[in-house]
């Protein structure tokens, strides 16, 4: 008889665990709509557009209209192995470490498909949370889009320049026509741009930008022969 008010407490308690999984599975559904709703449709906003002070000019092109020599100098410079992995380069993680334990400029080991979770769904920096959703997102698009469509919204939303978003947009702002042709010098310089956009420019470039966008044009070459953008053919 005097053990039976102890049952509104229970009820109180059980209410509060039901509460973190009410959120979790509403964040999964969500979640989910977005990435299998952008799997046809394009993102058309993000938040790093949003809080960009100096506006928005972005020009959408599907991949299968752009010069394919865009998508090779972004695996020449970004992920060299976007075909063979499925979200997570290990190789590039680990040699980011130890590059980062040395010393010196500090190196991401991020693949083009975090960084097209990270652009479309969350936002940049926020440390290890951040990360997580990071890692979440990378596992839904690698899963739902495929590797075209990943590479496809990567070329449309990444920031090409100061207020340019996506590789058709930056051609016009530095080459004055679109995307569908690109020499390979070009195409470098958009990809070396892709890094730091704020502080680099594709046009007439100099010191490491100049390097790196003759480094990743020299590559191109290597990336149609060795089939490293075989997942982007038809």
């Amino acid at each position: 008889m005097i053990a039976k008010p102890a049952a509104a407490p229970r009820r109180r308690r059980s209410r509060w665990f039901r509460w973190p999984i009410r959120i979790l599975i509403g964040f999964v559904l969500f979640s989910l709509f977005f990435v299998a709703l952008y799997r046809f449709v394009p993102p058309p906003v993000t938040t790093t557009m949003i809080l960009d002070g100096n506006g928005i000019t972005k020009d959408w092109m599907p991949l299968s209209q752009m010069d394919p020599d865009m998508a090779r100098a972004a695996i020449a410079g970004e992920d060299s192995r976007f075909c063979s992995h499925h979200g997570f380069d290990a190789v590039a993680i680990a040699q980011a470490l130890r590059h980062n334990a040395s010393g010196g400029r500090i190196r991401g080991g991020s693949t083009i498909s975090q960084q097209t979770a990270k652009n479309v769904f969350l936002f940049q920096g926020g440390g290890f949370i951040r990360k997580g959703f990071e890692a979440w997102f990378t596992l839904l698009i690698e899963a739902i889009w495929g590797k075209k469509r990943i590479m496809e919204v990567y070329l449309n939303v990444a920031e090409t320049g100061i207020g340019t978003y996506g590789a058709n947009a930056g051609a016009m702002r530095y080459f004055h026509h679109d995307a569908t042709r690109l020499t390979k010098a070009e195409a470098a310089r958009i990809a070396a741009v892709l890094p730091l956009p704020k502080k680099r420019a594709a046009i007439a470039p100099g010191g490491f930008t100049r390097r790196y966008g003759n480094s990743i044009a020299a590559r191109i070459g290597v990336v149609q022969r060795d089939g490293l953008d075989s997942c982007l053919r038809d």
